[in-house]
This record gives structure tokens, sequence and C-alpha cells, in this order.
């Protein structure tokens, strides 16, 4: 796609320079810019994640993409890598090229607003809007490509399709996994390991419509799409998982929820056939045992090797499973419990964190493949572990859940 700017080198020039002032005050900006849209338009309560707005996860995340995309602007194909994640989840949650202007109408609000006429003059506020309608573009048609594709696949769908709960299954004290099937019996589109679909939650008593994103957590092709949700409990005064803890305590077998088609970048190569590391902490262990099941049964001789940690035996999801490959398929298993009860004794393999010296113990050659997910202190550690044993960049592959941030913390 044409990625080169239509900007000419004074627009440039200027935003360019305000690359310092953004990356100083980009929280500050992109805080009061969700403040302003949410005023305006309400309605765009429905499609941004109100428990990210308060924790700040979102603010920073746009931050972050500003000043990428301000540093960026006279080669914006260097910004394509951070793009791709982001226009995913845009294509999940049914973005459209509508909304761009009115994000752009509101960060322009909110730059003016934080730092003033002085700093944030006419020519500055007119080059920054140049900037953004280019930049708009870029992820407009990469979102529309995407939903071409998804339209256009066997069983695909754009917006919303209901699936009905054939099967609520409790996998651990606080991990439940759903099935999911269409409610008009037709086929449906298949998913690559690691993908997530995105549910619609009108939930009483709520003001909006909640949107979340879970990781699928069985092989593609198994006739159903399943998640596995952790429910969340309040942290520090900020709300617990509105949406986890409503399909945990009112969602049953014959509800009916809506959902889009799966999406997301952070998917198993299934054409290498090196020895493959697949490390997850709590649940993030969803989107690792859609790896793990694809694995054995696509590549069966594939050497594996699954890590999980987490506090206990009575969190541990599907343990049983994991067991049963272990003893079936050339897969080894490593259980790391941080809080043991006297009831795990001699079912896990290290009690404590997951640390360097251990992890290279048990590891392959740092010639693997290597995947990741679970809260953001255990994925920073993971990966100083890894970039410690001089894995190649290109063979560490992780995903947060939620917005993106920053992994070498």
């Amino acid at each position: 796609m044409q990625t080169t700017t239509q900007l000419d080198n004074e627009i440039i020039k200027i935003v360019k320079s305000t690359v310092p002032i953004i990356e100083e005050r980009g929280d500050e900006i992109t805080s009061r810019f969700y403040k302003l849209m949410f005023e305006n338009h309400p309605e765009l309560k429905n499609i941004f994640n109100q428990t990210n707005q308060q924790k700040g996860a979102q603010s920073k995340a746009l931050a972050n993409a500003v000043y990428a995309a301000a540093a960026n602007i006279d080669q914006l194909e260097a910004i394509l890598p951070a793009v791709q994640p982001i226009a995913e989840k845009h294509r999940s949650l049914n973005i459209k090229p509508e909304h761009y202007p009115i994000v752009g109408k509101h960060l322009l609000l909110a730059m003016r607003n934080v730092l003033g006429e002085e700093v944030a003059t006419d020519e500055v506020i007119y080059a920054w809007e140049k900037a953004y309608n280019e930049i708009a573009n870029v992820f407009i048609g990469i979102e529309k490509s995407k939903y071409e594709q998804t339209k256009e696949a066997i069983g695909g769908w754009v917006d919303y399709r209901d699936f009905k709960v054939t099967k609520k299954v409790v996998e651990s004290d606080v991990i439940t996994s759903f099935y999911l099937e269409p409610v008009d019996e037709q086929p449906f589109v298949s998913y690559q390991p690691g993908q997530y679909i995105t549910i619609k939650a009108d939930i009483p008593g709520e003001p909006h419509t909640h949107l979340r994103q879970y990781s699928l957590s069985c092989a593609p092709n198994a006739g159903v799409y399943r998640i596995s949700v952790k429910r969340e409990d309040s942290i520090g005064g900020l709300p617990k998982g509105i949406v986890s803890n409503y399909l945990h305590e009112h969602v049953s077998e014959g509800s009916i929820l809506p959902i889009s088609a799966p999406a997301g970048d952070f998917v198993l190569n299934q054409q290498d056939e090196r020895p493959l590391v697949l490390i997850s902490g709590g649940v993030g262990l969803t989107p690792m045992m859609s790896m793990l099941e694809t694995v054995i049964k696509l590549t069966p001789d594939r050497k594996v090797i699954f890590i999980h940690a987490t506090r206990n035996g009575k969190l541990h999801a599907m343990k049983d499973r994991v067991k049963e490959i272990v003893e079936t398929y050339d897969v080894t298993s490593y259980t790391i419990y941080d809080s043991p009860s006297i009831e795990d004794e001699g079912t896990f393999s290290k009690e404590g964190y997951i640390d360097y010296d251990w992890l290279t113990s048990v590891l392959p050659h740092p010639d693997s493949n290597f995947y990741f997910c679970g809260p953001k202190g255990f994925m920073q550690a993971v990966y100083r572990h890894l970039k410690k044993m001089n894995v190649a960049e290109e063979d560490i592959h992780f995903e947060f859940f939620g917005p993106a941030q920053e992994i070498a913390g």
C-alpha cells in the first residue's frame, strides 16, 4: 500500500519539531483527548474499554503511537510494524473510517488545551491536521484490506454475529471456558492459533456496551470457538473485570453472545520446524494452549517445551489436558507455582518465579522459536531472560492483553 507521505517539507519540519514536546507531555495530551472526545461523543464509550481508560493504559498506548508517527512522518513505512496489531484490534472492534475525523478533531483540541496557543500555534495545529490525515489514511487503508479479507473468507463476516454458548467448563478457581457456536448454524471462519475474538456485552445496569477481546484457547477447525476467561477482582479501587465477571456469573449454556470474527497478528509460525518454546503466566495460558493443540495436531513430531507459571494448583487451568498431551507427544512441560499449597506437593516443577538460571537449564539451544504471554511484569522478565540468552529478536514473539505496552521495562 502507499505509505509515501504527500506532505510538503515545511509541514514535515514543523511536525518533527514537536516530537520532544509530544514525547514529554504525550500522556497529558492523550488523557485530555479522551476526556474531550467522550464529552462530545459519549456513544464512543461503547467502543473504547472504559476500564483501560481509568487505568490510563489506553492513553499511554495512544501517546506512544502519536509519538512514533510524528517521529516518522517523513517515512510512514517505518511505523507499519506498529500499525498492524493496532489495525487488527480496530478491525475486531469494527472501527470505521468515519471515526477517524472525530479522533483527529479532539486530538488537535487536546494539543492546544495542554500545550497552549503559544506552543500549539495555528501553524503547528495546521501542520498536525495535515499529518494526522496522512496517518489516518494509512490505518484506514490497512483496515479496509483486513475487513475485505475477513468478509471474503469462507464463513467470514464483518460487524458482530450471534454465537450460542454450547458448553461452559470450570477450568480452575478463577478460569472458566466457554464453547461458542453460531446461532444460524452456518459455516464460520477458522483462525490462526494465537488470535482472539471480541465479545460485545450489553450488561444490565451498565450505561454503555462493553467490548472485550479474549484469546481463542483451542486448536482451529474444531467445529467450535473456545475462550477461557479469568474472573477479575478489583485492584486499587479500580473496577473489577466487568465483562469477565459477567461471563462467569451470568452467562450460561444457551446464552447468546455477539462476537466479531477472529483477529490478531500474534500467531504461530506453522512452517518453522525448529523447537518451539511456549511460556505463559496466569491466563496468558490461553493463546499458548491454542498453539500447543495446533502443533500436536499438524506437526506431532515437533519438539515443544511448554512452561506455565501460576500461583498454585487451584488456579492452574487445563493441567490435566497438558499432562495428557505430554504423555502422548514430544512435549516437555514445566510448571512454576509461586505460592504452592500442601496439596500441590509433587505436582509442580519449581517454586517461585521463572529466573534466568532456571530457564537456561531447561531450554534447548537458543535457536528455537519463543512465544510468551501473561501479566506485564512476567513478560518483561521473560523478555530480559531471552535477550540475555542472545535469542534473535525475530524469534521472540509476545502479546500483551489490552493496549500495547513497553516490553523492555
